[in-house]
């Protein structure tokens, strides 16, 4: 499936045909655009006649474009039509400096090849995923309402595809894997991806927030434009020109934007270049261990980005001094590290580093290509039937042997009070009482059969009641939860982690799954219908067993929010008109 992928920017054009099973460029085209007009289409236009000549001959599939900016809307990528346009267009004031030249790119092409599919792939949907804590800004509510002021995140087409390529060199799942992803050029972000959803990313509202750049400063003390304005008169827009096009490593170097000339230069004994260096490297590491703190820990961190994948220099002064995170450079396997299409991936950590320190060579316009070729394949279509039953969980723990001995008494057993709808599992008669910082809960159910590792599942609502910051997990992922105390009427126990706000999730079995056309670990948005308002669950995850019995379930916070009870019942359902990756679900009740 030959895929057209273009990504139009205000000065350049960069075209691809892609096939989109083995990643083979079939032909290329990139063009540098003529400065100084405003007018996209007219820039454009003879580059884009010029690569409809260039792909003549070849059997196209359909046509992939790459959009910044795809606000709230979009959580994967879409097929075009004037409705989406319209809102790719709406959200312009936000990139105003990427939308514009995008939605012209996009307008011109399917004129030129009207006969064709054309897709939008969004450089923010992968961070649709952000916990509501990364995603708030500490403004009044009333404003972050009204104006959809929030964090969305950038790069995500590049933090997606190198956190595929570093599982599968690592031999394991992407979503077992706790990941930062450095994606380092003329424009640069951070993404923490733990167990395969970014939960944290520099960039924000617009892509000017986070690392330094190359010509954007990055994070800045808010109360600097206002200064700026009162003591040289500067205006709004010509603030926002120097943040965004004056700044950063041109602004702190005095000698452009390019990294490679700053190295030179740094290295000739030029100060300001040296200090830019320094600066842009502090930044770096500043946030690889604050993403580390934030997920408890890191198995892999990722270096790319034309100066991530090339500069052997930043990557050492970004990494020298992470041993404490059990990250340990080699210095000579980085020095030497060179990254083709063939050898993408290249480890540069000691072979006793804990966490590995990764080069891997981006492809985002594989990733657009990829995208498209599943929605031309209709892969975000699913079976609406049979319905789904839902099931509201209430706060409940699962235990081990060995703690179970100790609350209850050596070699105690179970009483069965009521079997469960999930074939073997029941709640037990059985209680215990969950102490937190702050508070107690008592009579916590004890489900039934033990498992082999200790798990709290508790409410948002539990949460700040018991004084933790319990995450969102998968089920049987307790590495780097908070713990608490457990009393029984033997004793007590310590559990050093376990407590957990369970993943909204539905069971299946491999028959279910084969007919609603989902896979083990996809995740869903669920819709529950509602004359007064619509509420979305986002991110459900599809979990698949020989031992399950087709239900969702979510916590009694979310029961109590949607007004839904156990016994209501909903279908999946397909959503043609935005085309989403990520399947979706609508609840009936």
């Amino acid at each position: 499936m030959h895929v057209l992928v273009i990504n139009a920017g205000s000065s350049s054009l960069k075209a691809a045909v892609i096939d989109a099973a083995t990643g083979e460029r079939l032909t290329e085209l990139t063009a540098d655009l003529p400065a100084g007009s405003s007018d996209h289409r007219t820039k454009m236009h003879p580059f884009m006649l010029q690569l409809r000549e260039k792909v003549r001959g070849i059997s196209l599939s359909g046509v992939g474009h790459r959009v910044v900016h795809g606000g709230a809307d979009f959580d994967g990528a879409v097929r075009l039509n004037e409705a989406v346009e319209e809102k790719i267009e709406a959200l312009s004031d936000l990139a105003p400096l990427h939308n514009p030249v995008h939605l012209a790119a996009i307008r011109l092409a399917r004129e030129l090849w009207p006969d064709l599919a054309h897709f939008a792939a969004f450089d923010t949907a992968f961070h649709h995923s952000l916990p509501r804590r990364a995603q708030t800004y500490a403004l009044p509510r009333d404003l972050i309402r009204e104006y959809d002021i929030r964090r969305y995140g950038f790069h995500g087409l590049s933090h997606r595809y190198v956190a595929g390529r570093a599982a599968t060199f690592l031999r394991d799942d992407y979503r077992n894997l706790r990941l930062i992803s450095c994606h380092l050029g003329n424009g640069c972000s951070v993404t923490a991806i733990e167990f395969g959803r970014s939960i944290e990313t520099s960039m924000g509202m617009t892509p000017l927030e986070g690392l330094v750049m190359g010509t954007r400063s990055g994070d800045l003390d808010p109360g600097i434009p206002a200064y700026l304005h009162r003591k040289t008169g500067l205006e709004p827009h010509e603030i926002d020109k120097l943040l965004n096009r004056e700044s950063g490593l041109a602004g702190l170097s005095g000698a452009g934007h390019d990294m490679r000339h700053i190295l030179e230069q740094s290295t000739a004994g030029d100060p300001d270049c040296q200090l830019a260096l320094q600066v842009f490297t502090h930044r770096l590491r500043k946030y690889i261990g604050a993403y580390a703190a934030v997920m408890g820990g890191v198995d892999a961190i990722i270096f790319t980005g034309g100066i991530g994948e090339n500069s052997s220099i930043v990557r050492h002064r970004a990494a020298q001094r992470l041993d404490y995170l059990g990250a340990v450079i080699d210095e000579d396997k980085n020095h030497s590290a060179q990254l083709t299409v063939t050898e993408d991936v290249v480890d540069f950590s000691r072979s006793h580093s804990r966490v590995k320190l990764l080069a891997i060579r981006t492809d985002e316009q594989l990733a657009i290509a990829r995208d498209c070729a599943k929605l031309l394949r209709n892969e975000d279509e699913v079976n609406t039937l049979p319905s789904i039953p839902i099931a509201v969980s209430a706060r409940h723990c699962h235990l081990t042997r060995e703690t179970l001995d100790q609350l209850y008494g050596p070699g105690y057993e179970l009483t069965v009070k009521k079997w469960l709808s999930q074939p073997g599992q029941f709640a037990a008669e059985e209680t215990v009482t969950v102490v937190g910082p702050r508070n107690r809960i008592e009579r916590v159910r004890i489900l039934g059969p033990l498992r082999s590792v200790d798990q709290i599942e508790i409410s948002r609502t539990d949460e700040f009641f018991l004084g933790v910051d319990a995450p969102v997990r998968e089920s049987g992922k307790v590495e780097n939860t908070p713990g608490c105390q457990l009393l029984g009427p033997q004793g007590s126990v310590d559990l050093e982690d376990g407590l957990i706000c369970a993943w909204r999730h539905i069971h299946m079995t491999p028959t279910d799954a084969e007919r609603f056309g989902v896979q083990d670990r996809d995740t869903v948005e669920v819709t529950v219908n509602d004359a007064e308002r619509g509420l979305t669950f986002g991110n459900v995850l599809i979990r698949v067993s020989p031992d399950y019995k087709l239900e969702m379930h979510i916590d009694t916070d979310e029961g109590n929010a949607a007004e839904i009870d156990s016994g209501d019942a909903g279908v999946l359902q397909a959503t043609g008109q935005r085309g989403t990756l990520r399947r979706r679900a609508t609840m009936a009740t």
